[in-house]
């Protein structure tokens, strides 16, 4: 599958909603046999969908759909990503749709790894892989995001110690941190922190250009960030005089 042509059908896509087969094939100059097996390959992966001769977005609201969005970067990051997680560890994974790619990756690369995280879509995504053992934590359920948060989740992490938390982020401040924007999965994942020996932050470098509504990480808590080259200077020179190992893609 031709990597531009898909990331431009993707595009595409998500810009118009909704649009014809016939239309796709005409935009990229290919024929729609292969349009058509370019949306198959990305209907499989959870990216669109398809339906009566048209190429659809997944639900906005749906994890599937921010999946969909910068995929080929988030892919490339998980990919670098992977290459930190050894055969026979027990890592956290947070949730988010670049941590997804984290945990798929991992199934990919034959890895035996424990993975325990708070989003029932992760273990959903993966659970073809028999090579990763997953565990769910328990707590209230948010559906929009499907992950558990709340005490139960803080109760629950007292029985375990691991090396890695690969998290996401939903904004950026140079001077205050990296930010969420919801209170509890901001709180959730902090209570998670407490319990991993080192910090990783999957995030494309759009999020560098977004401030959040609540304070997730410091710079100091911070370990690693595994992001794109897109990340402007001053703030890739403002993570690394705070001794953050920047990993770019």
């Amino acid at each position: 599958m031709n990597r531009s042509r898909t990331d431009d059908l993707l595009e595409i896509v998500n810009q118009k909603r909704k649009i014809e087969v016939t239309k796709l094939a005409e935009i990229l100059k290919v024929s729609r046999v292969t349009v058509r097996k370019d949306l198959n390959a990305l209907e499989e992966k959870g990216l669109l969908q398809r339906q009566h001769g048209y190429a659809i977005i997944n639900n906005p609201d749906d994890l599937s759909y921010r999946l969909a969005q910068n995929y080929q970067v988030k892919l490339e990051i998980a990919k670098k990503a992977a290459e930190l997680v050894k055969d026979q560890s027990i890592i956290m994974i947070e949730s988010g749709s670049t941590c997804a790619l984290l945990a798929q990756q991992l199934g990919k690369q034959g890895k035996k790894v424990t993975i325990i995280t708070i989003s029932y879509f992760i273990a959903n995504y993966v659970a073809a892989y028999e090579n990763l053992n997953v565990i769910v934590l328990g707590g209230a359920y948010q559906p929009s995001s499907q992950v558990v948060v709340g005490p139960l989740v803080r109760q629950t992490l007292q029985e375990f110690r691991v090396q890695q938390l690969f998290i996401g982020t939903d904004g950026f401040d140079l001077q205050m941190g990296f930010f969420g924007n919801d209170i509890m999965r901001t709180e959730t994942v902090q209570s998670m922190a407490e319990k991993a020996s080192e910090l990783i932050i999957l995030t494309d470098s759009s999020k560098f250009q977004k401030m959040g509504s609540i304070r997730q990480f410091t710079l100091a808590e911070v370990n690693q960030i595994y992001t794109d080259k897109e990340v402007p200077p001053a703030i890739k020179t403002g993570l690394e005089s705070n001794n953050i190992q920047l990993h770019l893609v």
